[in-house]
């Protein structure tokens, strides 16, 4: 079973608490990225990433003397938004850290598909973003089907606690042998389960901190657990999708 999710904007750097294990498969494929931002002016790189003067200047310097092989900082710490802080990586047993590394992956625009101790630097590139790499028009056109090719295992299991944007690029190539299930935290409101985008990325980590901390093996175990205050709902669930609802 692989479990994927979605990267964080906000990154830092953290090269004293775990060490570096590998660079991420995908290295020639971001450097080909790289390189082709830095073709870009300050104002195209600042309309690819949709953001404000300061952040644009930041990540304009970032790309300009960014190394991919030196300085680098574990995925899992690397990474600073509100699932990574639920996750809680920093105070993981031994046996949680081998678990995730194992188990974990993180979809990214600039990496493709990480593993929690692969080495990255900061960087901004989302997967939607606007970049046109040569022939391909976007990045889910110029990754096509390496992520999905990269998370399978051979249970053929995929447990999406990833947003839409990233875990489309898994979707597409799902094969019939393949199980993906979607988890997702919301509420039920006016006939439909409606999920919010800041719950739902605290959920997700600690769904990962849960599964880390019990050596979960099978998803069926997650119908177990009860996440912020929320629970699995049978009723609202189908095959592919589990509804977890506050109790």
């Amino acid at each position: 079973m692989r479990i994927i999710i979605s990267p964080a904007k906000k990154m830092k750097v953290n090269t004293d608490e775990f060490p570096v294990e590998n660079l991420p498969i995908y290295m020639e494929d971001s450097k080909q990225i790289l390189e082709r931002i830095r073709t870009m002016s300050l104002q195209e790189q600042q309309r690819l990433w949709k953001c404000n003067d300061h952040l644009a200047e930041l990540n304009h310097q970032r790309f300009a003397r960014m190394d991919l092989e030196h300085g680098l900082t574990p995925a899992i710490l690397a990474y600073e938004g509100l699932q990574y802080q639920h996750m809680a990586p920093i105070v993981f047993t031994d046996g949680a850290l081998d678990y995730v590394e194992k188990h974990l992956r993180i979809l990214s625009g600039f990496y493709g598909v990480l593993a929690p101790m692969d080495g990255v630097v900061p960087y901004r590139l989302e997967m939607q973003a606007a970049l046109k790499m040569g022939e391909w028009r976007n990045l889910y056109e110029f990754w096509k089907d390496k992520l999905y090719r990269a998370v399978l295992d051979e249970d053929h299991i995929i447990l999406n606690l990833a947003s839409r944007e990233y875990s489309r690029c898994i979707e597409k190539y799902l094969q019939p042998e393949d199980r993906m299930i979607t988890v997702v935290f919301g509420e039920w409101k006016d006939g439909k389960v409606k999920q919010k985008g800041t719950f739902a990325k605290m959920a997700r980590g600690e769904m990962v901190r849960f599964m880390a901390e019990n050596n979960i093996q099978v998803p069926e175990k997650i119908c177990e657990a009860e996440i912020l205050g929320y629970r699995y709902s049978r009723e609202h669930s189908s095959e592919k999708e589990w509804i977890f609802l506050p109790q």
